[in-house]
């Protein structure tokens, strides 16, 4: 499917239209050999609730951004590189049905899609275009993965001291090594995690522990000396830097809140042929 539709007329007008909904917001999605398989909405499990979100696949990434407009408007465009992704099939819940979490170095989350069947084409094509992007480059599946944010609503309590009770005044802050949500005296440490982002982050005690013992037994492996290590910074310091919640402001999503995902008449993903 990917050989008969690159470099044709049809590809390169679907590409076009996603690169037109996203506006100057998104980035350009055009390069060569670049195929649009299909496109969907989704149920994303973010931070604060569940919320549709547009879905891209290409042959090599993964794209997927909030409704302004559905077909006309989309934006917080987000790329993700197809080699990196694991997918694992989740249990259904009394909130969500036919859940999976894609799962990648930097960031894991969970998805959910309007039917069974949808999921498994879902999951199908993903599955066949990893394979292919491995197979090409030779790369072994990815092994490391970043883990999911816990939602807000999942928990009233701070997960590492199980006191402190989360209320408008107290806020809930997440760990972003283990994704637990924790109160500001139990991840007032920062840790640099590479692989997640340039800048250290914030993790809970327990998680500052564990990763100063690995980098502490890495260096005397190494016959070096231990690096400093960031730790407590003073001050506030929001706790929403998941992209997620950051981009998926209420104020941003205009789809209309009623509308129902899980009616088996309605298709809302479709792959393309």
């Amino acid at each position: 499917m990917v050989d008969h539709l690159a470099n044709t007329e049809i590809n390169s007008q679907r590409i076009a239209a996603v690169e037109n909904c996203f506006g100057a917001s998104g980035q350009p999605l055009a390069v060569p050999g670049r195929v649009l398989l299909g496109e969907g909405i989704l149920t994303k499990e973010c931070r604060k609730k569940p919320k549709p979100r547009i879905f891209f696949l290409f042959n090599d990434i993964l794209v997927y951004g909030s409704i302004v407009i559905n077909k006309r408007k989309y934006n917080s465009q987000h790329i993700i590189p197809l080699e990196d992704v694991t997918l694992e099939t989740l249990p259904d819940t009394l909130q969500m049905k036919n859940r999976w979490m894609i799962k990648t170095s930097k960031k894991s989350f969970v998805v959910s899609a309007a039917s069974l069947t949808e999921r498994k084409e879902w999951i199908s094509h993903l599955e066949e275009c990893i394979r292919h992007l491995l197979m090409k480059t030779g790369r072994q599946p990815s092994t490391e993965h970043a883990a999911p944010w816990i939602p807000d609503k999942a928990t009233d309590i701070c997960m590492r001291c199980t006191q402190t009770k989360f209320s408008t005044l107290t806020r809930r802050h997440h760990c972003r090594k283990c994704g637990f949500v924790v109160c500001a005296d139990c991840s007032r440490q920062r840790f640099l995690m590479p692989r997640l982002s340039p800048k250290p982050l914030r993790v809970c005690n327990l998680c500052y522990r564990q990763l100063l013992a690995e980098k502490k037994k890495e260096a005397e492996a190494d016959g070096r000396q231990p690096e400093p290590i960031c730790s407590a910074i003073p001050g506030y310091e929001p706790s929403s830097g998941d992209d997620s919640d950051k981009s998926d402001d209420d104020k941003a999503d205009q789809w209309p809140a009623d509308t129902e995902f899980y009616t088996s008449e309605v298709s809302w993903s479709s792959f393309h042929s």
